[in-house]
This record gives structure tokens, sequence and C-alpha cells, in this order.
């Protein structure tokens, strides 16, 4: 198994894990049979849950495809007077969704180390991480068992941490993104108005200048004409995660999948109020109501409001609901993911500069690339066919 970001797919395209359900095995499959990289999310479910649908996917296409895992918090555990402050703060959405309130203490691990044992076990193309970096060791078992491995970066800092720790690659997600914010630490001091994060292309442009590695550029991507912006500025592939969200192969809900479009939604912001981290979704009533008093207390959070967001989801209300969302929503097509993919290929091609073929991707050798195709020390980077 190859370990070159180059091997993984035809396309410059990625499709990105979303935690939840959206990236189920029939989205990843179609993803990748169509030439493009399939993740699967493996946040928010068991081990052996995993290994399933790791086994599922490989019964619906014999191409790469990647697994995503949350990071386990850092830092200060979270404070449970301000989770106990929450909790009364929602103790009126148990009367109206007639559903107690979840156990906040239910771990906060998410099984990592028994997901790193299955894909150490039975390796996958690639791993991506999210919310921190692995250290050393671990990206280094993976790079034993032919694994190529991706960190999420929300900053240079970040960028510089995973490199040092031997990441095969990164994910730079800019601000505009759907649902969670990959950042390595939840600072509550940070605020979340419309200043907070940075955006992807100025964010792209400062990693890019700051680490030699890889890129994967996501936030906010729907079109084939913005792969060949984040291209022209330094990627080496685009992720886009709400733009497959609405594909008929997509695990989402259908009120989530209907609501990117609905005019009773008209823009997202990034809230605390359903996990305790950072996530942008569509302005809802529940996030209205309780997005300011919402602590930073992932995944405590998380667990607390579980049982009401399946309890809005059951009774048929989106308001009550996490409906993670880009900034780009609106754009979204509700086409078959293949022929989505094929779509965001022809724009791409057709926006691409200097005639670039979408298929041979942005390598070193194409003039928009300030790399030196002739350094031996410049990372090989594109996305490529499978020989």
């Amino acid at each position: 198994m190859s370990t070159a970001l180059n091997d993984l797919s035809r396309l410059p395209i990625v499709q990105a894990p979303m935690a939840g359900g959206a990236s189920c095995p029939e989205l990843v499959g179609a993803v990748a049979e169509a030439g493009a990289l399939g993740f699967l999310a493996g946040g928010y479910k068991t081990a052996g849950g995993l290994y399933q649908e790791i086994k599922r996917v490989r019964g619906l296409t014999a191409r790469p495809f990647g697994v995503n895992l949350l990071m386990p918090p850092g830092g200060q555990p979270v404070d449970p007077a301000a989770v106990e402050v929450y909790r009364h703060q929602l103790a009126g959405e148990e009367g109206w969704y007639e559903t107690p309130l979840g156990d906040p203490d239910q771990g906060r691990d998410d099984a990592y180390d028994a997901k790193l044992a299955i894909l150490l076990d039975d390796p996958v193309p690639v791993v991506s991480f999210t919310f921190g970096c692995p250290d050393r060791d671990a990206l280094d078992a993976f790079h034993r068992v032919g694994t190529f491995t991706v960190v999420t970066v929300t900053s240079v800092e970040e960028a510089r941490t995973a490199e040092r720790a031997g990441a095969g690659a990164l994910c730079v997600q800019g601000t505009e993104a759907g649902g969670h914010q990959g950042t390595h630490r939840d600072d509550p001091a940070v605020g979340l108005d419309a200043g907070a994060g940075r955006g992807l292309l100025t964010l792209l442009t400062e990693v890019r200048e700051g680490v030699r590695l890889p890129l994967i550029a996501t936030g906010g991507i729907m079109r084939g004409r913005q792969i060949a912006a984040v291209l022209a500025a330094g990627a080496d592939a685009a992720q886009l995660g709400t733009a497959f969200l609405v594909c008929p192969e997509s695990g989402a809900h259908p009120l989530h999948k209907r609501a990117m479009t609905n005019p009773l939604f008209t823009h997202t912001e990034l809230t605390r109020a359903f996990s305790g981290r950072p996530a942008r979704g569509l302005v809802n009533r529940f996030m209205r109501e309780h997005g300011p008093y919402a602590p930073a207390g992932y995944p405590e959070v998380h667990h607390l409001t579980a049982p009401l967001r399946k309890a809005a989801a059951t009774a048929g209300d989106p308001q009550g609901m996490s409906l993670w969302a880009g900034q780009g929503h609106r754009l979204a097509r509700e086409l078959p993911a293949a022929a989505l993919v094929d779509l965001l290929a022809a724009e791409l091609a057709a926006a691409a500069p200097y005639g670039d073929d979408p298929g041979d991707s942005h390598g070193p050798h194409s003039p928009h690339d300030p790399r030196d195709p002739h350094d031996p020390n410049e990372p090989s980077s594109t996305i490529r066919s499978v020989p």
C-alpha cells in the first residue's frame, strides 16, 4: 500500500468525514468509485461499529478511502459546575421534547485507543485526526503499516506541531467550514463572533509558507471554481463536506438535508450550544436560545444534549437539531455522489488555469505552483490516479 498522497485518488477532491451519520459507507464507496477520496467518520461510534463500517466500505469499493478519528480532549478538564449550570438552562427542553437530558459523564475519549488498535491491526489507506495531533509514536506506527496520515489544523502553530510530530499531510480548515472547528485546543476565552477564526484562503497561504507538507484545503467549498482557487493558492486537494451532505447516499437525516436550501434557514454561525465545542451550523431556535450560555465543555455538553437532538429529529423538528453546515450551504446540489464528483471535476477543468487536467491535478509541475519540481527536498504532494 502506497503512503504517498498522490496515489490516493484520480481527482484532487476529498469528501469530508462528517461525524453523526452523514459519512456512511455508501457515500464513501460512491465517492471513491467516482475517482475522489472518500472518508468514513469514526467519531461517535464504538470501535466495533467502526470496524463493521470499514468492512462495508471494502465491500463497496477496492479504491483507497480514509477513516477520521476524533482526538481525546486535552488540557484542563471541563468545569463540572459550568456544565451543571447549562443543564439547568436546558431544563425546559426536557419537557418540550419529553425526554431526559443525557449523562455528561459518559466518557471523554470516544474509544480512541480501541479504534487506533483496530486501524493498526487491519490498516486502511488513510487515517486523519481532528481536535488534536497524535504523538510521533502513533504516527510512526501508522507509517510502518503503510497508512498515510493527515492532521486537521486551524493555525500555523498547529500545522508546525503536526509537521514536527511526523504527519504525512495537513487538512487546513478555514472558519467557513461546517461542523466542528478542528482546533487542537478549545480556548473558552475565544469568542464565536463573526471575526473568530481564520478564513480559508488567508489561513491556507500562511500554512503553505510555514510548512513543507502536502495540504488539503477545506471550508465552504461547493464548486469546482473554488477547488481551482485553493489549488492555485497552494493546496494539493480540496475537501468538501456540505456539498456531499445532501447526496442520496449520505446518511444525514432528511430534515438536515432539506434544511440546507430551506429559506427558513438564512445563515450559519459558530456555536457551542450542542456539543460544547465551536461548530458551524444553520441558525435555528436551539442555537439562538442556548448558544449564548453554552460552556466550553466538550464532550460533556455533547452527551448532555444528545437525547434532545435525537428526540427533535424523531419529532420532525429541525429547530432542535444540530444542522451542521458550511457557509456555502445554499449552493448545495442534490445529486448522486458520483454525479457530483463528475460535475465538480468538469467545473474544475473549466476553471483550472493554463488548461490543467484535474485528473492529473495540481502537481508540482503546474506553472502556478511556487515549489521547485527539481528540488528533492520538496514534498511529493499531488493527488493523482491510482496506478
